[in-house]
């Protein structure tokens, strides 16, 4: 019996042996191309944005990443499980569902695109779904006469988000990220405040 056991003490390493040899500790992650499951947790409110109307978004994500993606709503969250063949496929869809449920933050830089120009700005879309503006008076430090002389639509452009306004809007700085030129000073009011003094007068020359 104990030579027995000795003999298959010395099998068992010989075969941890040869395992070591191919593979030393286990792998931090699979293989690329290994199928796998990944699992998010969502707050409630963003499943109805994931999904989007008549489930448009999902397919979306669905056609464009490869990746089958199945959500509902478990304990007041959104559970989502994300399956794919290969790991790109799963980081795809994970990423186009984290730019989703982001919530912009003042001070961060966005790269986004112009989805409508207007006389007085662009709108830019920084998230998928959420649009703020990039007034003319924020495109450059020196004076814009036309937004069209700078941007058309489809445009991306680097943002700096200064604000959210209490009505939920964004308001978007291209300016901020741009190096003031030297020299430069802020337009004063005094072409204002003369406008004023002259109404003034001519309101005393009634009187």
């Amino acid at each position: 019996m104990a030579k027995a056991l000795a003999q298959a003490k010395e099998g068992r390493m010989h075969i941890l042996g040869k395992m070591l040899e191919t593979l030393s500790e286990p792998r931090a992650d699979f293989k690329n191309h290994a199928p796998r499951v990944e699992k998010m947790i969502i707050d409630k409110e963003f499943i109805g944005a994931v999904i989007g109307p008549g489930g448009k978004i999902i397919q979306e994500i669905q056609a464009e990443t490869g990746a089958t993606i199945v959500i509902e709503e478990v304990d007041d969250k959104g559970v989502i499980d994300i399956v794919g063949e290969e790991k790109a496929a799963i980081d795809a869809a994970v990423a186009r569902i984290e730019a989703i449920i982001a919530v912009p933050e003042v001070g961060e830089t966005y790269v986004g695109k112009i989805k409508g120009l207007v006389s007085f700005g662009a709108f830019v879309e920084i998230l998928p779904g959420k649009q703020g503006l990039l007034h003319i008076s924020e495109i450059d430090w020196n004076r814009i006469a036309n937004v069209e002389d700078v941007f058309k639509e489809g445009d991306e452009v680097e943002v700096k988000l200064l604000s959210v306004e209490r009505d939920g809007k964004l308001k978007l700085s291209r300016k901020a990220l741009l190096p003031k030129p030297e020299g430069y000073q802020e337009r004063s009011n005094d072409n204002r405040d003369r406008g004023g003094d002259r109404n003034r007068n001519r309101d005393r020359r009634r009187d």
